[in-house]
């Protein structure tokens, strides 16, 4: 009976190692899954980012080419253009234009022609235009409320609703559409309300278009 009775426990030793090990091994395969999946979300997140980056870094320097739309269509240099507007309080008048120099040449590409002292830009080639206006509102001091508005020709309209404010402050608003064009030249004019917006003003902001098709 001493023989049959340690046997027995052996056998039961023999069964807790065996469940043991095997849920090690899926715990162990489990940790690895999650690590894997979780780095792979990292990676996914980080490589947003840098696109993200990269993409804004092209808008300011005029890039050789630019992919934004759905199945990676490039865009060359020639068919791009972006304009910084002059900081300024906000008013009645046509905002003052000047194009991005840097070691590539210049923001706006030979497709345009850019008369800077009449802040005009003026596609040369005929087709469908993306277009957008990016605005930074910038509150100095004790600023009222209103709607500012900023026009790109009549092709886009970009409307920011001022809140009161009492402090350094910075509003930012982003607005595009895309638009046929042949021949009309661009001015970009921004509108306030009759009370006038106090102590704000209009910085680091700017238009852009580019060729979508032709």
């Amino acid at each position: 009976m001493d023989a049959e009775s340690l046997q027995q426990c052996d056998r039961r030793r023999g069964r807790c190692l065996d469940v043991f090990l095997v849920a090690s091994v899926i715990f162990l395969f489990m940790a690895v899954m999650a690590l894997a999946a979780g780095g792979l979300v990292c990676v996914m997140e980080l490589r947003s980012k840098v696109d993200s980056t990269h993409l804004h870094e092209q808008i300011e320097a005029s890039p050789e080419k630019l992919s934004v739309l759905p199945g990676e269509m490039t865009y060359k240099r020639q068919n791009f253009a972006y304009l910084k507007a002059k900081p300024n309080k906000l008013m009645n008048y046509t905002i003052h234009l000047k194009d991005v120099k840097s070691g590539l040449g210049t923001s706006v590409g030979s497709n345009y022609l850019f008369d800077e002292d009449q802040s005009s830009l003026l596609p040369r080639k005929p087709g469908t235009y993306f277009i957008y206006i990016e605005l930074n509102l910038t509150c100095t001091h004790i600023c009222n409320a209103g709607v500012f508005t900023v026009s790109f020709g009549d092709k886009l309209t970009c409307e920011v609703n001022l809140p009161v404010l009492s402090n350094l402050t910075v509003v930012e608003k982003k607005c595009w559409t895309v638009a046929q064009m042949e021949g009309q030249r661009l001015n970009a004019r921004m509108t306030i309300p009759q009370t006038g917006l106090n102590n704000w003003y209009l910085q680091d902001s700017g238009v852009g278009m580019f060729l979508v098709d032709s």
